[in-house]
C-alpha cells in the first residue's frame, strides 16, 4: 500500500483546510485509517482516526477537526476548521492492517496568527 497526501498550505488562524490521503494497492486488509501529526521540536502524535469502531479525535482537535474516508476506503481526509496556529506541523496519513503500519509522506500545514 503506498499513500499519498496533499492538501497542506499556509493559513491564517480562524481558517479552514482540508487533507486528503490517497492509497494505492490493496487495501483490502486495512481496518483503520488516520491521520497524525508532528511539530518541529515534538513527538509524532494521533490526530484522528477512523475504524470500523468509529471515530476518535485527539483532544486538542475534537470539535475542529472531522475524519472522513470514502467508501471504497482509498481515501481518508481530514477537514479542519478553527485553526490555530499550534495545529503547524506536518501531517501524515496512517492505514493500519492486522500486520502492518502505512505512512504517507507528509504533508505541511502552517498557521499564522
Amino acid at each position: 500500500v503506498q499513500l499519498q497526501a496533499s492538501g497542506g498550505g499556509s493559513v491564517q488562524a480562524g481558517g479552514s483546510l482540508r487533507l486528503s490521503c490517497l492509497a494505492s494497492g490493496s487495501i483490502s486488509s486495512i481496518n483503520v485509517r488516520g491521520w497524525y501529526r508532528q511539530a518541529p521540536g515534538k513527538e509524532r502524535e494521533l490526530v484522528a482516526r477512523i475504524g470500523d469502531s468509529g471515530t476518535m479525535y485527539a483532544e486538542s482537535v475534537n470539535g475542529r477537526f472531522t475524519i472522513s474516508r470514502d467508501t471504497a476506503g482509498n481515501t481518508v481526509s481530514l477537514q479542519m476548521s478553527s485553526l490555530k496556529p499550534e495545529d503547524t506541523a506536518i501531517y501524515y496519513c496512517n492505514f493500519v492492517s492486522r500486520f502492518r503500519n502505512y505512512w504517507g509522506q507528509g504533508t505541511e500545514l502552517t498557521v499564522s496568527s
